[in-house]
């Protein structure tokens, strides 16, 4: 519809300036014709000296109206529309006319004729147009007035103002008819558009739209289209990675916090909330009511880009680290980022590595003081001490040297189990043949404790795939921790075969290990009692050992203890069983 009254407008206005200047064109072709006339015909000799002439006489205006009556066709007399005058050239009475009329208007060009100068000054605006000739002879002066009432003028331009209005109509008729022609060849291809994009707003990208033209249009449609799919393209990509960040940040194993410029909570991962025990849906918080004893809200604010703010909060048997920064987005937008670390973890492993460091120092100086003061009495009373004497020293020192030998041969084993450098030689074997191997071995030295020792065999072969001395190494550091802890009773080996694991048991009936200290008994060089266990020998590393062996067999150990003298602990291995017929093969 606008397109169709913008092309009416155009039209009227088209239509009405061409009428203005068409009818001022007439009029002032009509004007200068009559001018024109006028001139050519009163400055011709014949007319001139004809009208002198008949001035000159008697009778001078009946003569005058003789001769313009001869020369009406000239001068285009017409009795309705244009009609001569002659006037007494001294009142400007009237003295003659064409049409009978009995008075006259004094007009400009009447006056300057009076004056007696030619009065021909036209004037456009005038109703009328006129010039007056003065003539003057001896008898009296006389002037002659022609008089046109522009009613011709008038006419043709009515009838040309009628043409035009019918061709105004006429255009407005077939303007409509082109207008809505065009505005549907258009508007049809800009409403497709628009409902496209209307769709594409709300989240539609699928329908395309019919290309029907190569012009600025269809190439705006073909664009639109090719916008279109790179937007849905784009928005797929974008979601995509919503999605990845969103599972990343719901998945996650460090706590993830964001706020607005306000404090507000716009996002809190379940990490977050399970490190720092609080459920956002439950509780109305905000940054300062979480980490407000951190820091305050306006001095993270402050932060210029890369600064950070640390802290640390132990929550239950949970140490946490926090690291809390500003982020900024568009038009001085932002909030706030907090990253939460578990590093219970990392502390239980520094506290561990200082309590290790401590154990070897400790295990180590007490064996180096020994010998040293053995040593330094041999070398300074060696001549006053007697041989039984001497060799006593000498086998204290041999034995305490043996003592560092084996920690330091314990170490370098665990180093290499923690370096990935240790190889086994894996073969398939019975473990009832190296549970009976380490019992033969060690029968003799237990029944010297007066300790009972006994046995159980399966009836069949026990087959595992392992290295054989690692595995009897693991009994016999089980073993010697069962006889070491036991002042009375006795210990017992058995071996049971399962379908897809083979069990080795040790159990004792000694003083047993508190249940607070069983999560802890892997560890290196810790001890249940200290004291107790130093008196007693070893190393403290023997299960370690044990425990590193048998989890690169793919197996377990498990340790059931009550904790009271005399009901002991029962130790158990387990490891995958081999299948049958494979037995004493290299693998």
């Amino acid at each position: 519809m606008k397109l169709v009254l913008i092309m009416l407008l155009l039209i009227i206005s088209l239509m009405s300036v061409v009428c203005a200047f068409l009818m001022r064109g007439v009029m002032s072709f009509y004007i200068q014709g009559f001018y024109e006339q006028m001139h050519n015909v009163f400055r011709s000799e014949e007319l001139y000296s004809g009208l002198s002439g008949a001035a000159a006489e008697e009778n001078g205006a009946a003569r005058i109206e003789e001769v313009l009556n001869a020369y009406s066709g000239l001068l285009g007399i017409d009795s309705d529309s244009r009609n001569y005058y002659i006037l007494d050239g001294t009142t400007g009475r009237l003295l003659r006319s064409s049409d009978g009329s009995g008075d006259i208007e004094i007009t400009p060009n009447i006056v300057s004729a009076l004056n007696g100068a030619w009065g021909d000054e036209s004037d456009s605006s005038a109703e009328y147009m006129d010039v007056a000739l003065p003539l003057e002879n001896g008898n009296g002066s006389y002037i002659i007035y022609i008089k046109d009432n522009k009613k011709t003028v008038r006419a043709l331009t009515m009838e040309l103002f009628l043409i035009i209005l019918e061709a105004l109509a006429v255009g407005l008729i077939i303007s409509v008819l082109l207008s809505f022609l065009l505005s549907k060849t258009m508007i049809v291809p800009i409403q497709s558009l628009t409902r496209a994009a209307n769709r594409v707003a709300a989240g539609d990208f699928s329908e395309r739209i019919e290309v029907q033209a190569k012009d600025e249009i269809g190439v705006l449609t073909q664009t639109f289209n090719n916008m279109a799919g790179r937007l849905q393209a784009t928005l797929r990509d974008i979601e995509n990675e919503r999605n990845k960040l969103a599972t990343v940040f719901l998945h996650m194993t460090d706590g993830i916090a964001a706020f607005s410029a306000d404090g507000a909570v716009m996002h809190f991962n379940p990490a977050a909330e399970r490190m720092l025990g609080l459920s956002l849906k439950a509780e109305k918080l905000d940054f300062n009511a979480i980490f407000g004893d951190i820091t305050s809200l306006d001095r993270v604010l402050a932060l210029k880009t890369g600064e950070v703010i640390e802290g640390e909060r132990d929550i239950g048997s949970r140490s946490l680290e926090i690291f809390i920064t500003p982020f900024y987005g568009e038009a001085a937008q932002g909030g706030i980022l907090a990253v939460i670390h578990d590093i219970t973890v990392q502390k239980k492993s520094d506290e561990m590595r200082r309590e290790f460091v401590a154990n070897v120092s400790h295990e180590l100086r007490t064996p180096i003081t020994n010998i040293r003061s053995y040593a330094e009495t041999l070398e300074a009373y060696g001549h006053d001490i007697d041989d039984e004497r001497r060799g006593k020293y000498l086998g204290i020192i041999l034995s305490e040297s043996d003592r560092m030998t084996k920690i330091v041969q314990d170490l370098l084993i665990l180093s290499k189990f923690d370096a990935g450098e240790t190889d086994f030689k894996t073969e398939v074997f019975d473990a009832a043949e190296s549970a009976r191997s380490v019992y033969e071995a060690m029968r003799l030295d237990i029944a010297k404790r007066g300790l009972e020792f006994s046995i159980a065999l399966p009836p069949s072969a026990a087959l595992i795939a392992g290295d054989k001395a690692r595995i009897e190494q693991v009994i016999v550091n089980i073993v010697s921790n069962a006889v070491r802890y036991t002042a009375k009773g006795g210990v017992d080996i058995s071996v049971e075969k399962g379908s897809d694991e083979v069990s080795i048991t040790v159990r004792d009936t000694g003083c047993g290990i508190p249940k607070k200290d069983l999560p802890r008994i892997f560890e290196r060089f810790y001890r249940v009692d200290k004291a107790r266990s130093r008196a007693m020998g070893g190393t403290g590393l023997g299960l370690s050992i044990a425990y590193e062996i048998v989890s690169r067999h793919n197996g377990r150990i498990e340790i059931e203890s009550e904790g009271v003298d005399g009901k002991g602990t029962t130790v158990t291995v387990r490891l995958p069983a081999a299948k049958p017929g494979a037995e004493g093969k290299t693998i």
